[in-house]
């Protein structure tokens, strides 16, 4: 079977979905913000479904907006294989995280449909709603709930920075129903396939232009609210002050001294926002909120730093008299690769005579959770100068298409089984 990617038409596809942002023009790159369930994640939600028809397959969205491409196979009743990925992206982020698993995905399908396969278990591409946080705070919303990790009344009850619950969000974007309806049970995939930019230096690095994933490290999250005492910068005198922000900074340190003290590679912690109030430069810091990203491989290790900076936060508020309050948002376990399908990917690359890394991914992703409810794998291809998140984010043509074509080879192999 010959597998000839439309590598023209998947570039230009790619362009297209980057048209659908809220951002400026970036002088060094592709700036796109897409923020899911705003008119251009609508809009771009929207030109998928009407790929997806044009290509003849069948299309479904849940309740939270995820979106099911599915090509029928000749035994229906078989769990499918699946591949996809997300298409919301942070503020002034870059063009190809998750969207080249999504458009690749449907590329893959459509090379396999024009190969004249004839799949015996159904293939589908799922695009899954807000993976990005940006939002509503927490990732991987759509899978967390396809996955059943996450409660569906905690989740309608999430609220943007307007105050919008979930619940009135998603009814105004037209995607109504119980979140309860979102989970899928365990086995109801045959396996998850997931293509996806590396977010890292790695393979370019070492000239390599595929990476399989054996596994996805294990991401928590906590906020911290420092409070102290505010006052007026000139009034209020130096030994009285109870200074938030000052104690804050301190606990960042922590945070970082102990992620480094670990040695191992896998261990990276970030605190990523910092809400400072009154937000006046003449005025102490009274109360400053902190969120903490925390990723580990080994979710003991990543629990060891978190209790080494609790000690210190003990320290703290007796040294700076403030108080220190801990909220966790979420700690997720890490996930394990299929052997079978990591088998298959390597089967395909030595066939093909494709150099290509087994590797970790300390970035999460949605596989993180489909993994809950099926055997699955990732498939990496480099990114210039490991570079994500940003408008200079970029993947070649030629990765992005040999990445399509091997994740289309394994598509029909898991399907045939």
């Amino acid at each position: 079977m010959q597998i000839r990617i439309d590598e023209d038409r998947l570039i230009n596809e790619l362009e297209t979905l980057a048209t659908f942002t809220d951002a400026e023009p970036a002088a060094n790159g592709t700036a796109v913000t897409r923020i899911v369930f705003t008119p251009h994640d609508l809009r771009a939600r929207a030109w998928l479904k009407s790929l997806a028809a044009e290509a003849g397959f069948a299309v479904r969205q849940d309740a939270v907006g995820n979106t099911f491409i599915r090509w029928v196979g000749t035994d229906p009743e078989l769990p499918a294989v699946a591949t996809g990925s997300h298409t919301d992206a942070i503020p002034h982020a870059g063009m190809y995280d998750g969207t080249v698993g999504v458009l690749g995905g449907l590329e893959a399908m459509r090379a396999l449909k024009r190969s004249g396969l004839q799949p015996r278990r159904s293939i589908e591409l799922v695009m899954l709603t807000s993976e990005e946080p940006t939002r509503f705070g927490i990732g991987c919303l759509g899978s967390r709930l396809i996955a059943g990790t996450l409660e569906p009344a905690r989740a309608d009850a999430l609220q943007d920075k307007e105050d919008s619950p979930l619940s009135s969000v998603r009814a105004a974007a037209g995607f109504s129903g119980t979140l309860e309806s979102v989970l899928l049970p365990h086995g109801y995939y045959h396996a998850w396939v997931e293509l996806h930019i590396e977010q890292g230096p790695l393979l370019e690095r070492e000239g390599l232009p595929l990476g399989i994933v054996t596994s996805i490290a294990a991401p928590a999250g906590y906020r911290f609210t420092i409070t102290g005492l505010g006052g007026h910068a000139g009034a209020l005198l130096m030994p009285d002050r109870k200074d938030a922000l000052c104690a804050a900074a301190e606990l960042i340190l922590a945070i970082e001294r102990h992620a480094l003290a670990t040695g191992a590679i896998d261990t990276v912690a970030t605190v990523g926002t910092c809400d400072v109030h009154p937000g006046a430069v003449n005025s102490v810091p009274s109360r400053v909120v902190l969120q903490l990203d925390i990723r580990d491989t080994d979710p003991h290790r990543r629990e060891g730093v978190m209790q080494a900076v609790r000690r210190d936060c003990d320290e703290i508020r007796k040294r700076r008299a403030v108080t220190i309050a801990e909220e966790l948002v979420n700690a997720d376990a890490p996930a394990q690769s299929s052997a079978h399908i990591v088998e298959t990917l390597e089967s395909i690359c030595n066939q093909d005579n494709i150099s290509y890394k087994k590797m970790v991914s300390r970035a999460y992703h949605d596989s993180l959770f489909m993994a809950q409810i099926a055997p699955i794998a990732m498939i990496f291809i480099p990114c210039h100068n490991g570079v994500s998140h940003r408008p200079d984010e970029y993947a070649a043509p030629a990765d992005i298409a040999l990445g399509t074509r091997v994740l289309a080879a394994a598509l029909a192999k898991l399907a045939s089984e």
